[in-house]
């Protein structure tokens, strides 16, 4: 019998198993600087979780989400940043990251979000809209792992900046 996979927000009583989710689903990671913990901790503090989502199974947090506020550089508002996003290993590739993205995306619409852009994997976030631009650009990073998916169908122009939280380093 498959257990069922639930998707909800985030309480306090989950914030010890999100760290420990996260910092799990980072470990072998050689892309990651291992501070994702301390930035979902410091976007938290600074109450930019706009959207903080944990998956579970039999009561237990095997995934987590995060979403924060953008800046853009054109003054375009209601745009937000995915990430981290972090599945325990054991558990990685039953659709679950899957779920986890589908149901932020949606809560973001609800939201009157305009559009969401991330840092990530180029071949997995196509499958969610994302695509990469030239009309947005994240500095520093290279334009082929920075996505962007617009819900209104306009795309701004300019510069992206991820929340402070994300240099958060312990």
């Amino acid at each position: 019998m498959k257990a069922k996979l639930v998707i909800r927000n985030e309480i306090d009583a989950d914030i010890e198993a999100i760290s420990a989710v996260t910092v799990a689903a980072f470990k072998t990671l050689k892309i990651s600087n291992h501070t994702e913990q301390f930035i979902i901790a410091a976007l938290r503090a600074a109450k930019a979780l706009s959207v903080s989502m944990v998956a579970e199974i039999d009561g237990r947090v095997v995934g987590h989400i995060a979403f924060s506020p953008v800046t853009l550089s054109d003054g375009t508002p209601n745009w937000y940043g995915l990430g981290p996003i972090s599945v325990l290993p054991e558990y990685q590739r039953q659709g679950i990251g899957k779920a986890l993205i589908q149901t932020g995306l949606s809560q973001l619409k609800d939201m009157k979000a305009q559009g969401c852009c991330l840092v990530g994997h180029p071949d997995y976030y196509k499958k969610f809209g994302f695509a990469n631009t030239s009309k947005l650009v994240l500095e520093g990073v290279p334009p082929q792992v920075f996505f962007v998916r617009s819900f209104d169908g306009r795309v701004p122009q300019g510069k992206v900046v991820f929340h402070d939280g994300f240099s958060a380093e312990s």
